[in-house]
């Protein structure tokens, strides 16, 4: 039941914020914090228990009922060391994003809070679900509460931003769920059964042309969503004009139900379209990573010149995915590859969601995201400034923090794999140090010369900050325990990967035995 509670805690928290929000402005804050820490202490609760269990690649937690027989529909939840460690993203990047928002956000207060909550809900969804007609309800979740948050505490132009997300994440899962259904009844004409659950699902027969097309359904949502350049231009605006919060979540969460999806779902699903679609995807991948980077070094607006970045960074883990299915099946390259995939998303999260937050913090005090108009802020914020300078190194990879690790593993499956794809990610981590380096003296360094007298980072923004840094320098320093909890998913994954005739029955029998797919 703690799957179910980690759900429930989070919607039964929404509405008591919003009830809370009639009489007062700090009860909802309040209550939104309790919950996610809750929710974190609950999921770091089962890491700490798991021992051997997460190692032999065990589900942790797992619930299956029955939902909608007559559709066979079921509330289908479990927990595995990959969704283990996104839900602890989710929770702590959760808390920080109440803290960033804790004197942003003046209107409104309990909406806000539940918006968000319920934006948390659906991505921990998302990362439990094991029915794909609960994936995708989970998956839709989101979108609303998200739509709201950068309708009504957006900025300038908040209400283009917020239409233009709706209409790119909400079409592309459209033909995910049109994918699902053609999954769905593929299975039901080969075995008889109608269902949506991941475990039977995996085992269904699909011709290549077939496999093909549904994967593409798949792939339009969380290409869309990841986001897979050229399908991006959504994410800067959405970015832009989300209040701080807003664009934690974005970059540091719904970012990454793409790439699980990708892992999860996509590999697994249709292992032989996926090899087949690689070398699009692969040079997409490359393209975005470039091209991020450049738009990065071309913007003047802080806001949109991290989340510019972020185009180039999901670039490295959509480049890691599919070097998993190009590189030999059970290689040491394709390992990397996905280790680095898992790293990276967990590393972005805590980077770009910090600098989103340092961003905001700015924006409170000096009213402007334009990086001219900060010139000078060292001497008058040293602390946030220094904080500002650290999450932009690990921005840009610095050896010794956790997104190093993570590039470096894909760009070593992807030399085995490809030399060429090798070095446009290189190149790409070059041209990360330039919108780094542009980001900290543009926006910190040089002299005061627009007069500036703001207080420095407080403590409320020092306890959101401070576990980030920690997290960062864990992953850069000793990164084991976080690859040891993913890596039995990753080795199923790898093992999905392998020649058909053994895929599906290595996946398929540990499914009903309780052991990670």
């Amino acid at each position: 039941m703690i799957l179910v509670w980690l759900l429930a805690i989070l919607g039964a928290a929404a509405a008591a914020a919003a009830i809370a929000g009639r009489w007062s402005d700090a009860a909802p804050r309040w209550i939104a914090l309790a919950a996610v820490l809750a929710d974190f202490g609950l999921t770091l609760r089962i890491w700490l228990r798991a021992g051997g269990a997460l190692r032999a690649g065990g589900w942790l937690r797992k619930v299956d009922w029955s939902w909608i027989p007559s559709l066979g529909i079921r509330f289908h939840l479990a927990l595995d060391g990959l969704s283990l460690l996104l839900l602890l993203l989710t929770f702590s990047l959760g808390a920080v994003a109440v803290l960033a928002s804790w004197r942003d956000v003046r209107t409104g207060v309990g909406f806000f809070h539940f918006n968000l909550l319920w934006i948390l809900a659906g991505v921990a969804g998302v990362f439990l679900a094991m029915d794909l007609f609960l994936f995708y309800f989970a998956w839709e979740l989101m979108l609303v509460p998200m739509f709201f948050l950068i309708a009504i505490w957006g900025h300038e132009r908040r209400r283009y931003a917020a239409v233009k997300f709706f209409l790119f994440t909400q079409l592309s899962g459209l033909l995910m769920l049109v994918a699902i259904l053609a999954l769905a009844l593929t299975h039901r004409a080969a075995t008889g059964a109608l269902t949506f659950d991941y475990g039977a699902l995996i085992a269904t027969p699909l011709g290549q042309r077939a496999a093909l097309w549904i994967l593409l359904g798949f792939l339009a949502a969380f290409t869309v969503k990841l986001p897979m350049f050229p399908f991006h231009t959504w994410l800067p605006d959405a970015h832009t004009e989300a209040p701080t919060a807003g664009s934690i979540v974005l970059a540091g969460l719904m970012l990454k139900t793409g790439a699980y999806g990708l892992l999860r779902f996509a590999l697994p699903l249709f292992p032989r379209a996926a090899r087949a679609a690689a070398p699009w995807l692969l040079a997409l991948a490359a393209v975005g990573i470039l091209y991020g980077g450049l738009l990065a070094f071309a913007q003047s607006d802080l806001k949109r010149l991290v989340a510019y970045t972020s185009v180039s960074h999901m670039g490295f883990v959509l480049l890691g995915v599919f070097l998993a299915t190009a590189a030999p099946a059970g290689s040491a390259a394709a390992h990397w590859a996905l280790t680095g995939v898992v790293l990276e998303m967990l590393c972005h999260g805590f980077s770009t969601g910090a600098l989103f937050a340092i961003a905001g913090f700015l924006q409170e005090r000096l009213h402007t995201r334009e990086m001219a108009r900060m010139s000078g802020l060292w001497a008058v914020m040293p602390r946030l400034s220094g904080a500002g300078l650290f999450f932009a190194l690990a921005a840009v990879g610095l050896p010794g923090l956790g997104n190093f690790v993570a590039e470096f593993l894909i760009l070593l499956a992807a030399y085995r794999v490809s030399p060429g794809l090798a070095a446009a990610g290189a190149i790409g981590i070059l041209v990360s140090t330039f919108y780094g380096v542009e980001l900290v003296q543009r926006a910190f360094h040089g002299p005061n010369r627009h007069g500036w007298r703001v207080p420095d980072m407080a403590a409320r923004e020092a306890w959101a900050l401070a576990p980030m840094m920690a997290a960062l320098l864990w992953l850069g320093l000793y990164p084991q325990p976080v690859v040891r909890a993913a890596g039995a998913s990753l080795r199923q994954i790898e093992q999905a990967l392998a020649p058909p005739h053994t895929a599906a029955a290595r996946l398929r029998a540990p499914a009903g035995k309780g052991t990670a797919p």
